[in-house]
């Protein structure tokens, strides 16, 4: 396996697994369970704060998976561990912040008719004619960050834009994206990914609560983000 496909795999991984421990929980708290409402409450504290400062979230958000080969895959390596963790309790803590008091699924998988990646959603904060400046550049802001924790406190300023607005966000493309964001060079990409994102159309006309992506040729220049 090539040291690309390999860190693909990885990306994969991570991607997954915070797919899974969202579906559970994203399920449960719509149906109203005590357990995962307490969950979520838990979850949210974390939001745009160092992991190392909650402890306490550590055995929910539950990396435990990243630390065993499954379905024979390799084992991974410290540093990947240490990355996917990251990426994993930064993608789940701002979800359990953009469920908060919605009675909709904050997270939905991304697809060409309904682009769920974190540029897509940004744009349809917008008019479909118009690019807003200062939310603009909260994204390129966002992809500038130093380093996972700035990164998640400025994407948790993103957050609270579409959960007043019920905008959904692919949560398992996000934590892949936080996951090859932390590699040297990997900001570079994932910059280009969000871009590349905002840019996008869906390939149906989306419904009256799913506010369309920008015609073609408005997509902005976001090279200040690369």
């Amino acid at each position: 396996m090539t040291t690309t496909a390999a860190a693909k795999a990885v990306r994969t991984r991570v991607a997954d697994l915070t797919a899974l421990r969202i579906s559970v929980w994203q399920k449960g708290y719509l149906m109203d369970r005590s357990a995962d409402v307490a969950a979520l409450a838990r979850l949210r504290r974390g939001a745009g704060r160092d992991a190392a400062q909650m402890p306490d979230l550590w055995g929910l958000v539950d990396p435990q998976p990243l630390h065993f080969s499954v379905d024979g895959q390799r084992p991974l390596s410290e540093r990947e561990v240490v990355r996917g963790e990251s990426a994993l309790y930064t993608a789940l803590t701002l979800w359990a912040l953009h469920q908060q008091s919605r009675g909709t699924p904050m997270h939905r998988r991304h697809t060409s008719e309904k682009p769920g990646g974190l540029g897509a959603t940004v744009r349809r904060l917008m008019a479909p004619d118009k690019i807003d400046e200062p939310v603009r550049k909260r994204l390129v802001r966002a992809g500038t960050a130093p380093d996972i924790v700035a990164l998640g406190q400025r994407l948790r300023e993103i957050v609270a834009l579409l959960r007043r607005e019920d905008i959904p966000l692919d949560y398992a493309l996000l934590a892949g994206q936080l996951y090859a964001w932390q590699w040297p060079g990997g900001g570079d990409g994932v910059r280009l990914e969000w871009g590349r994102s905002f840019s996008s159309r869906p390939s149906v006309n989306l419904s009256a609560d799913d506010t369309a992506a920008p015609p073609a040729g408005t997509g902005p220049d976001l090279k200040d983000a690369s």
